[in-house]
């Protein structure tokens, strides 16, 4: 046993600095321990991919409107265009595009950077098109059945404008003015339209119309002028020889025949003209269809039909504003290749008739 009669001694200061150094070395461990546990969190929070897919392959992000750059992120990761969603989340925020990452459909790859990401949704998704191929001599029905069918936009709209619509447009379109029971038929012009998508009734009308105008102003109508036909009278005209020529090379023959009827104040006798109004599908006309009262019959009534048959091209409005120089009066279709006789005897023009009953009953 100590002698207690004897003091304490107190420790020395070596061994004080042993144990302030053992306590400091061993709170540097706890924090250096807990730095290294921070980081390890901060680097699986922030750079370690949710989902182990092959860079480079197509991918395809739809983004709703309203969606936050949180639910933004996630649809990234989902589709895996980017590896980590807290990671864009922070990125779009030091971009300060939070509230700018527009909605839309978009085309991106796996793998991608997030500033790259960012950039594409900041500019927003490209602009897609649709090509619609509108064939001569379509009527006004057909044209907003196409358009409907590759679009989408509505079939009611497109043929309320496009069949009732002229006094809506006649104001920036005078030509318009006064078109029959209303119609666009004969001004939209035959091409392949490229559609924005979701674009409007309004605007794919105004497309042709527009085309309409720029093919129009290349036609010489000094000769349709100077035999009293209105640039209106060119495009009834045209839509005709559309509906009736076979062959390219008809159409100005026939255009002279419609011509030289006109001069000599003889009932134009079209059949396009009275299938104008019939039911859809029909071909063949029968003599009761020939009397039929319809103000598009040319087997009653007298000169050109009130308005435009179909929606004609360019050749055939050229056709109708300056004809070839003949003398026929009649055609008859007699050729396997849908060539027609010509003449300007009409007991020639019976017996073409006579040869091509023959050639339909074969």
């Amino acid at each position: 046993m100590p002698d207690e009669s004897m003091p304490i001694r107190s420790p020395g200061p070596r061994r004080r600095r042993r144990t302030a150094r053992a306590v400091a070395l061993a709170v540097v461990g706890v924090l250096v321990s807990g730095m290294v546990v921070a980081a390890v969190t901060v680097w699986s929070l922030l750079y370690r991919p949710e989902h182990d897919v092959p860079a480079g392959k197509p991918a395809e992000v739809v983004l709703e409107k309203g969606m936050t750059t949180s639910a933004i992120a996630e649809e990234l990761v989902a589709e895996g265009v980017v590896a980590n969603a807290l990671r864009f989340r922070v990125s779009a925020r030091s971009a300060g595009a939070d509230g700018d990452l527009r909605a839309g459909t978009y085309r991106l790859e796996t793998g991608m950077t997030d500033d790259a990401v960012i950039a594409r949704l900041k500019q927003g998704p490209p602009v897609e098109f649709v090509e619609v191929p509108i064939p001569e001599g379509f009527t006004a029905k057909q044209v907003a059945a196409r358009v409907a069918k590759r679009t989408g936009i509505s079939k009611d709209e497109l043929l309320a404008l496009m069949t009732r619509g002229a006094p809506e447009l006649a104001a920036e379109r005078p030509y318009l003015k006064g078109a029959y029971r209303d119609s666009l038929e004969g001004y939209l012009f035959p091409a392949t339209y490229r559609v924005k998508e979701g674009a409007s009734a309004r605007q794919v009308v105004d497309m042709m119309l527009d085309k309409f105008e720029i093919e129009m102003a290349r036609i010489d109508l000094a000769y349709a002028r100077s035999k009293n036909l209105t640039p209106a009278d060119v495009v009834n005209v045209a839509s005709m020889i559309e509906r009736e020529a076979r062959l390219a090379k008809e159409r100005k023959l026939i255009s002279s025949v419609i011509y030289n009827r006109l001069k000599r104040d003889m009932r134009l006798q079209l059949c396009a003209t009275v299938l104008y109004e019939m039911p859809p599908g029909t071909t063949r006309l029968t003599y009761a269809d020939l009397e039929s009262r319809s103000p598009y019959n040319t087997y009653r009534i007298a000169g050109l039909p009130p308005g435009p048959i179909s929606n004609p091209g360019r050749a055939s409005l050229e056709a109708a504003a300056r004809p070839s120089k003949t003398d026929y009066l009649y055609y008859v279709l007699t050729g396997e290749d849908g060539s027609h006789t010509f003449t300007s005897d009409y007991g020639a023009f019976q017996r073409a008739v006579v040869h091509s009953r023959v050639l339909t009953a074969d």
